[in-house]
Order: structure tokens, then C-alpha cells, then sequence
């Protein structure tokens, strides 16, 4: 990823400010739990090493399960160290929305079910020590204009019929004007990262097990059910697929969801807001948070979300984000930016459950709409109670194998058909055969007939790797912000050295040979 600054801090003119990594991330400090290296037998594995799979190994290690986690890389450095930190069960406007296509009781539920969330998570920050910043805050969705106040006025007198700590005000506490909110009392934040290594904490030992650095590279449903990695199989009773994308379902579940990216930026400031947070009605949307680090104190402010194969000028998204901070909320310069993705429900509401209608032992967890630290730690609990022979009041909603739309497609699968064009940064190779790239710069070209993803090193050296997605064959295209390579149909993500950043890949792009160059 590229840095914005030059060595002696300054920022360099046209580069984006800050770290490209995630104030969590960069925060958290290290992991080192083992890679699977045998075979082990266990109650329940689980993929994933995340909010939802971590919260679901701790809760089925409570009720008398031995649990093995694998994650690919390191615990929290997925989706859930890419979050906001927000725990909250308000979700924008969703009770309009939900009680509009489902009808009030499914909207209820959804509520209940987020509730029971944060104070799940304020009990295992409790119960076991977790030192991750927990604290209770208000979470407003707030309105700048007319229009937008009568759907918050909507919203807050809808959420609170469902029983939801819900109320309309117009004592918002943001350092310009608003019209009114919703606000919801007695909601969190907390440092997304420090909490899930907490939970990792807690799962490994007695019996139970956290291996890191371990992606899956397949699955069978069987008695027992099995997750095979490079170095070792976990053998179990039931199967908990927790990737953010599904990882084998032959894509159905992600059929029915869309990927969305969204980005954010942490800027250092000498006075944190009040303890709230906020995300806005009105477009663009923006999302707004205090927190301190260490003693050091920072404002998060996020937006600028698309559907991933509409992505556009993501630097452009980022300074849109930093002049927001700077201009309305008296921010300094950006610190750490970056960006993540999440599956949007087309129904609107997250697949808990059964992987497919012919599963017998692999459950899953997905869809879980852009606010992972509640609707994950829900989702837990539903399997949770599933695999200890549990009723669950909120399963019913959430049930993944319930009939739901298709998501739409078509310009995913004509983008996977074609090699995309060199954006403005890159040139193809010339009639010798040479590529001329700056180091930091990657284009896709034919070598030696392959379809070839070529990134050229900070040092200007060439590095090349398959330009096709291991997931479906979808051909990748460069982020020159991020500084990966990203597949615009299904979403993967891969290091510039072809490692899956994220799925529903689980293959590294394979390296090809290096066309000659210059930089």
C-alpha cells in the first residue's frame, strides 16, 4: 500500500495522507497461535477467525464443546479489524426498511436479536477481562435536512414500538448543525481487534484450539464432517463457516448477497467527541466516531461506500473523508486509512444456518450487512444454540435457507470476461515486449498468453502473478490505493505476491513468469 508522506513526515502533493492499515490492526499488537500441522479431532471446527466464528468457539467451549478455529491469516486482521467499532442495534434506518419488506415482527426480531448482541459483548468483556476500550455510548443516525428528518422521526417512533431504546431528538452533540436524530442509549464501542483477541484468548486451551496462518482448502460433509489445510485435517461433529464470504457453497449464498466496499479514515485530534457515535441519513453518508488509543485520541469518520465492481476513484473517497473530518469535526491530518468489504443481504437480512438445503454438518454465517460486531455475535449465538440442541427465538428470521433473491450480476460476469484496461498510472507493455511501470504501479497483459497481473516494487522490480481469480476465473484489476490485486466479480482480494487477503478465494494467484521492464 502506498504511503502518503515523505520520509521526514511531509506530505507528498497528489498522495493520499496517512497509513494505508487500520487504526485496529496497527494498534492491536501481534498473535502468534500455531499453524495446524496434524490432524485433530474435535467437537466443532470453525472457519474463520473473526467476530462471528470467535464468538461462536467461545460460547460452544462455555457449553461443553471442544472447538478448533482456523483462520488464514492472523485472528482479527479480516473484516473485523477493517470495522468501525461501533456496537450498536442501530442500524441506520433498518426498522423502516425491514418492517417495510418483512413486516414488523421480522423487524423486531432483527432488534431483539442486535440488542442481545451488545450486552452478550459487554458480558464477555466483563467476564473475561478483555482490555479493548468497551464503553457505553448513544449511536444517532441524524438528519441535515427536511426530507431526511420525517424518516428519522419515522425511524425512532417505529423502533421504539418494537421495544428498542429508541427516541427522536434534536440535541444532537456534533460541532454542526442538524436538524434531528434517532438516538439509541445504552450502546458500545470498542477496539474491534483487542476484542477478538480476547475471545481467541479465552477459546484456546483445554481441549479447545486457535491455529492461525491455516487457510481451508476444502470441506467434507460427513460423519465426521472435515476441513482439510495444507498441513493437517480437523476432524468434527459440525462445520461453522465463518468468512465473511461463504467458503464452499459453490457460491449460492453470495449469489444472494452483493459486495459492498466502504472506506474510512483515523485522524488524531486533542479533544474526542462525546461519547457517541453517529452515521448520517443523508448522501453522502457518513459515519462518525471518537475513540482513544493508548492515550492518544483519534476521529474515525467513514463512507463513500459502492458495489465492488463500481468502484471509481477510491483516493478520491479518501480525501473526500479527510476534507469531511478537517472541515466539519476539526480534525488533524489522516493517520491510518483503509478500506473493507462486506456482503449485503439482497432481502436485507444476514443467512444463519445450514450452508445449503442438503447440509447435514456445515453451518454458516454470512451477509451480515456492514455491521458485523452485533449481527456476527447474534449469528453465534443462533448456531450456538443450534449445535447444543437449543430452540433459538430469532433463528426463524435469519434461517439461510429461506427463499431470497438473486443479487444482480450481469456486469460482474461481463467484467470477468475481458482483461480491464490500463488506468491512467500504468503503460503496457510496448512492441518489444518490455512493460513500463513506476514502482508502485501494476497493470494486467498478456505473457507468453497467460492473462499476467504485473506490479512493479517500491525498488521497481517486477513481480507477476496469474491475473485469474482462483475462485471462479474472474480476471483481477489493480488497486493502486490499497495496492492489491481485487477481483471485480465476487470480491477477493490478493497481496501483490498473489496471498489471498480475502475470500471467497481461498488460492493464492499462482506466480508467472516476470516480463521484462523498466521502471
Amino acid at each position: 500500500m502506498q504511503d502518503g508522506s515523505t520520509p521526514d513526515g511531509g506530505a507528498v502533493p497528489g498522495r493520499l495522507e496517512g497509513r494505508p492499515v487500520s487504526l485496529w490492526v496497527a494498534t492491536a499488537g501481534p498473535t502468534g497461535y500455531p499453524a495446524l500441522a496434524a490432524d485433530i479431532d474435535v467437537d466443532i471446527a470453525v472457519i474463520g477467525g473473526g467476530i462471528a466464528g470467535l464468538t461462536a468457539a467461545l460460547a460452544l467451549k462455555r457449553a461443553g464443546q471442544s472447538v478448533a478455529v482456523l483462520e488464514a491469516a492472523r485472528v482479527g486482521t479480516g473484516v473485523t479489524g477493517h470495522t468501525t467499532g461501533k456496537v450498536t442495534s442501530l442500524h441506520r434506518l433498518i426498522y423502516t426498511e425491514l418492517a417495510g419488506s418483512h413486516g414488523p415482527d421480522t423487524a423486531r426480531t432483527y432488534g431483539q436479536a442486535n440488542q442481545a448482541a451488545v450486552e452478550h459483548i459487554a458480558r464477555v468483556v466483563a467476564d473475561e477481562g478483555i482490555d479493548c476500550g468497551f464503553r457505553r455510548v448513544a449511536n444517532y443516525t441524524y438528519a441535515e435536512t427536511a426530507d431526511s428528518l420525517a424518516l428519522v422521526r419515522e425511524e425512532a417512533d417505529l423502533a421504539a414500538s418494537l421495544g428498542l431504546p429508541a427516541t427522536f431528538t434534536t440535541d444532537v452533540p456534533l460541532p454542526f448543525t442538524v436538524r434531528g436524530a434517532v438516538r439509541f442509549d445504552g450502546q458500545a464501542q470498542l477496539h474491534a481487534v483487542r476484542y477478538v483477541q480476547g475471545l481467541a484468548r479465552a477459546v484456546d486451551g483445554d481441549g479447545c484450539f486457535v491455529f492461525e496462518e491455516s487457510p481451508a482448502l476444502g470441506l467434507r460433509d460427513g460423519s465426521p464432517a472435515v476441513v482439510d489445510t495444507l498441513h493437517g485435517s480437523v476432524r468434527a461433529r459440525d462445520i461453522i463457516v465463518a468468512t465473511n464470504v461463504p467458503f464452499g457453497d459453490q457460491g449460492l449464498l453470495a449469489a444472494r448477497c452483493y459486495l459492498h466496499r466502504s472506506y474510512l479514515v483515523a485522524c488524531p485530534v486533542a479533544s474526542p467527541l462525546p461519547d457517541a457515535t453517529f452515521i448520517s441519513v443523508d448522501e453522502p453518508m457518513r459515519s462518525i466516531l471518537g475513540v482513544d488509543i493508548d492515550g492518544a485520541g483519534y476521529l474515525l469518520a467513514g463512507g463513500e461506500g459502492h458495489r465492488v465492481p463500481d468502484g471509481g476513484d477510491s483516493a478520491g473517497r479518501f480525501r473526500r473523508l479527510a476534507a469531511f473530518a478537517r472541515e466539519r469535526l476539526g480534525a488533524g491530518e489522516v493517520a491510518f486509512r483503509w478500506s473493507t468489504q462486506d456482503g449485503i443481504p439482497v432481502d436485507g437480512l444476514p443467512y444463519v444456518g445450514r450452508l445449503s438445503p442438503e447440509a447435514r454438518h456445515v453451518y454458516v454465517i454470512t451477509g451480515l450487512r456492514k455491521w458485523g460486531l452485533t449481527n456476527g455475535t447474534a449469528a453465534a449465538l443462533m448456531l450456538t444454540d443450534a449445535l447444543s440442541g437449543k430452540d433459538n427465538p430469532w433463528a426463524a428470521v435469519f434461517d439461510s435457507s429461506r427463499a431470497a433473491p438473486m443479487a444482480t450480476t450481469e456486469r460482474s460476469m461481463a467484467k470477468s470476461a475481458t482483461i480491464p484496461a490500463a488506468g491512467p498510472a500504468t503503460e503496457p507493455a510496448d512492441r518489444s515486449g518490455h512493460v513500463h511501470l513506476a514502482p508502485g504501479e501494476g497493470t494486467v497483459m498478456e505473457v507468453d498468453g497467460e492473462k499476467t497481473a504485473v506490479y512493479a516494487d517500491p525498488a521497481g522490480q517486477l513481480r507477476a502473478v496469474s491475473a485469474v481469480c482462483t475462485h471462479l476465473g474472474c480476471i483481477v484489476e489493480f488497486n493502486p490505493d490499497d495496492v492489491t490485486w481485487d477481483c471485480p466479480c465476487h470480491g477477493s482480494r490478493f497481496a501483490t505476491d498473489g496471498t489471498v487477503i480475502q475470500g471467497p478465494a481461498t488460492l493464492d494467484l499462482p506466480p508467472r513468469p516476470t516480463p521484462s521492464g523498466q521502471a
